[in-house]
């Protein structure tokens, strides 16, 4: 296990070294005495692995950790962005629309990548130390009573037959207390900033990402709305077949790039504890967790009957930071999460091709990572 964390804590040496650099020197396992034996294909900077705690705000963990390491990639140098910063904004603009729409829509802490993309395109972002989201000595994030309360004073405020103007300062209010009040400027390495001046300053374009997904019940290669609770605003993602979706992956990590990627963690095969997420062929996942097994073929179809018939579901939020192999050659991604560092691969988890092909729900990606011959067929 040691050795595991020593081998993620060197990933910021990637900067300055080729993508493959560690390839085929660094094995490393996923227990002590035994199990799972992987090798490091490709591997690249991420900061530090943070705490979610109480609160279903992954999408934002995720997504600013892919961010992160954009700006290492960028050559921009390591920051810790504030994660509560874009969750506030999220939720004024949750607000509105869900008040604006009677109720009609899901309100709740959940979200998505293209969440994080729209507040840094109309907000900015800000450091973690400019907003640690954190109230009264609190030391981790539990929103469960800020999630009530919010959601309680929107259907207060829909059902009354007039709307009052008074009804969106008093939510705003709310969110100071349980948040902290809106940093309108801050210090940041002895210089003064606002949100605005210091996004400037990290150079991160919210139009260079796109989100793609893969499913038959719309077509490929066009945009669609990925039809999810957490969607609450709507946002369209692209369409492929899933072998270019994998493929689309793969380039991206083995050009340089990192992958946000959501997926479904509420199967037997999502093994977190165990520093895995499998599938089985034989259906045994009492054994996968201890070596690997033969993995399912995932098909199209197979993928679609999953997500039609509520087996896939949108879960969770992760960061897809490179590729691996275990000790029978098998592909695995190598997946920061965002539940700390308590599990037996330090935070981080290993998911087999399998298991990405069948319950990936979208990734979110740098259009410049896109494989050419994808980025035309999608107009991009």
């Amino acid at each position: 296990m040691m050795k595991l964390q020593r081998v993620f804590h060197m990933t910021a040496l990637l900067l300055i070294l080729p993508a493959m650099a560690f390839a085929q020197e660094e094995t490393i396992t996923n227990k002590p005495g035994g199990g799972y034996h992987f090798t490091i294909e490709v591997e690249h900077g991420v900061t530090s692995v943070k705490n979610q705690s109480r609160s279903s705000t992954c999408w934002s963990f995720s997504t600013l950790s892919f961010l992160e390491s954009e700006l290492m990639r960028m050559g921009k140098g390591e920051y810790n962005l504030s994660e509560m910063y874009v969750v506030r904004n999220t939720y004024l603009e949750k607000a509105r629309k869900y008040v604006r729409m009677h109720g009609s829509l899901n309100f709740a802490g959940g979200g998505a990548f293209h969440d994080v993309t729209a507040v840094l395109k109309t907000n900015g972002l800000v450091p973690e130390s400019a907003y640690p989201g954190l109230i009264g000595g609190s030391s981790s994030h539990n929103h469960g009573e800020l999630d009530a309360v919010t959601k309680a004073v929107c259907d207060a405020v829909i059902e009354h037959e007039e709307l009052s103007s008074r009804w969106f300062p008093a939510f705003t209010a709310i969110l100071d207390a349980y948040l902290g009040e809106y940093p309108a400027s801050f210090e940041y390495n002895g210089q003064s900033f606002t949100p605005t001046t210091f996004t400037a300053s990290l150079g991160l374009n919210a139009d260079d990402y796109v989100e793609l997904s893969s499913y038959t019940h719309h077509p490929f290669y066009e945009t669609f709305m990925l039809e999810v609770p957490d969607n609450w605003d709507s946002k369209q993602v692209y369409n492929l077949p899933i072998d270019e979706m994998m493929a689309t992956i793969d380039h991206a990590l083995e050009n340089g790039y990192t992958v946000a990627w959501a997926a479904d963690v509420s199967e037997k095969g999502f093994l977190y504890r165990d520093g895995v997420a499998v599938v089985p062929a034989n259906g045994d996942f009492t054994a996968a967790k201890d070596a690997p097994l033969p993995q399912l073929t995932i098909s199209q179809d197979i993928r679609q009957e999953a997500f039609d018939n509520f087996e896939t579901t949108d879960d969770h939020g992760m960061h897809i930071t490179g590729i691996a192999k275990d000790q029978n050659g098998d592909k695995y991604y190598i997946v920061k999460n965002s539940w700390g560092d308590s599990n037996a691969c330090g935070g981080y988890l290993y998911a087999s091709e399998a298991y990405v092909r069948y319950k990936t729900m979208d990734v979110m990606v740098h259009k410049a990572s896109v494989p050419k011959k994808v980025a035309k067929k999608l107009g991009l």
